[in-house]
């Protein structure tokens, strides 16, 4: 499948509280908040509907499960769901990221260097475990599917 026209995502994940989930999402990363019920909250992750769902069996504390796989010997979360990113506003997410005490998977470094997939990136949980990554590469339209 092939388009030249990129159209935004929508991914739905389980959160623990959906105020925390405000907080974090608005605080933190910087969404805006969109359209909302008393289970479920939208946000515009930049230019994507990112939603979250209440769970109310996770209980005050709980947190969703991740399996790590090792990627260039660091332990990448799975699942896990992003965006990619124009260079300066990976720069500045994670210059946000680092003001804010945020659960890293991944600091911000480079990966795959010196190669066609070369790429910043970082790697957060959200306060209920969701993981996050957010990379950039230099050239994305001859970068993020290179072989």
């Amino acid at each position: 499948m092939s388009r030249t026209l990129l159209t935004p995502f929508h991914v739905a994940v389980q959160v623990r509280d959906l105020e925390e989930a405000r907080r974090f999402y608005t605080g933190v990363i910087g969404c805006s908040e969109g359209r909302s019920a008393a289970d479920w909250v939208d946000f515009n992750m930049f230019g994507h509907q990112f939603v979250c769902h209440l769970n109310r069996q996770l209980g005050p504390q709980g947190r969703v499960d991740a399996h790590f796989n090792a990627v260039e010997g660091l332990g990448v979360p799975v699942p896990h769901c992003g965006v990619v990113l124009e260079p300066g506003d990976w720069s500045e997410l994670a210059g946000r990221l680092r003001r804010h005490p945020v659960d890293w998977v991944i600091e911000p470094c480079t990966r795959f260097a010196n190669t066609p997939g070369e790429q910043s990136t970082l790697f957060i949980r959200d306060p209920t475990g969701n993981a996050l990554e957010f990379k950039s590469f230099r050239d994305i339209g001859r970068q993020l599917f290179a072989a």
